[in-house]
């Protein structure tokens, strides 16, 4: 139980103090300030670059394992791909360790981002709580580090639920919303669904439903286009292939979405809401894929791991996905271990259909 909670207590609270400031300035020089919410609660808010861009590069599925010589290249990819997108912010979407000890594990594979200097956020996998920290205790040394920007929203399934908003400069009205959920591990309800894998709760679609109707009417009854980050892909990932006779894909197919056994309705509320522009998750390694279903891009990031896991898309590599303020497409593609670019697109422009 000692190893449990090694978490360097004094460290935790310095960075948190760091953080909990009105704002600081990442390594991007780019302003980053926690604003409140009208429930209240304190999300981190970043403005557009003076050139009116912002980059976000996207990891998943290291499962990095401390001291395995398995994991070196997973470690290498990462600060090559720091280095060579210098990104405005890192969202990590899960599996991030996978092994003993945990601790180790997530101070060694986020150290690359906190000593550049570039502000990052979690969105928990399945795997993260499997070995000897719990879930929470995971979520806390993650927020111990330097430059991690997750917030702590209590009440909810899970705990690594967060909201993060992109504005023009000295302005608090977002132009854009970034959504993190946990989508949990396993599925947990009786029967033969129960070690299925784990689904968005209802709890966290009402949070996300009230945050969602408070921004539309802050931004006078439109909705704020926002992308959606988590690990396990919903079940429309799989629709979209049963259902869809005339799909536009672009890029890498190369297993059948892994969806929990259940659906939640988080897909329809984001339908509902009309804000979500594009879902984003990991946990699939031979998938980096993107495809248009009901108007929502289905996307996978690039496994960014090694091999410690099976991974049969290779090299590793992460997605990037950079807004232009005053504009609500995007602009994605996928960098490779080694500097190759593919799927370098325009969303929706390059899947149009006529």
């Amino acid at each position: 139980m000692a190893e449990k909670r090694s978490i360097n207590r004094r460290q935790f609270i310095k960075n948190s103090a760091l953080l909990s400031m009105s704002g600081f300035i990442p390594a991007s020089g780019i302003a980053a300030t926690r604003l409140a919410t009208t429930t209240g609660e304190k999300f981190m808010n970043f403005n557009f670059k003076p050139n009116g861009k912002f980059k976000i590069l996207q990891l998943t599925d290291t499962h990095y394992i401390a001291d395995d010589p398995r994991s070196e290249r997973a470690l290498k990819n990462v600060c090559e791909m720091l280095d060579a997108e210098k990104p405005d912010l890192v969202i990590h979407t899960g599996d991030i360790i996978f092994g003993k000890p945990a601790e180790k594990s997530l101070r060694e594979l986020f150290a690359p981002i906190s000593e550049r200097k570039i502000p990052f956020a979690v969105a928990l996998g399945n795997h993260d709580s499997d070995f000897d920290l719990t879930r929470e205790e995971v979520f806390d040394v993650i927020k111990s580090l330097p430059y991690n920007i997750n917030s702590t929203v209590t009440g909810l399934y899970g705990v690594s639920n967060d909201i993060i908003t992109l504005s023009r400069d000295n302005e608090e009205k977002p132009q854009w919303v970034f959504y993190l959920f946990d989508s949990n591990s396993l599925c947990g309800l009786p029967g033969e669904i129960e070690k299925g894998w784990g689904y968005i709760h209802f709890p966290e679609i009402n949070w996300y439903r009230q945050h969602s109707a408070a921004f539309t009417k802050q931004n006078d009854g439109k909705p704020v286009p926002s992308l959606s980050f988590f690990h396990i892909p919903l079940p429309e990932f799989i629709y979209a292939f049963r259902l869809e006779n005339h799909r536009i894909l672009k890029g890498n197919f190369g297993e059948e979405p892994c969806s929990p056994p259940v659906n939640s309705g988080m897909f329809v509320s984001m339908k509902e809401m009309g804000d979500v522009k594009a879902i984003i998750c990991g946990h699939d390694h031979d998938n980096d894929y993107a495809m248009k279903w009901n108007d929502i891009f289905l996307m996978y990031g690039r496994f960014s791991g090694c091999d410690t896991v099976y991974n049969n898309l290779k090299p590793n590599g992460a997605r990037i996905i950079e807004l232009t303020q005053d504009d609500t497409s995007f602009r994605s593609w996928v960098r490779l271990y080694g500097g190759e670019i593919t799927q370098d697109l325009k969303y929706p422009d390059d899947f149009r259909t006529y």
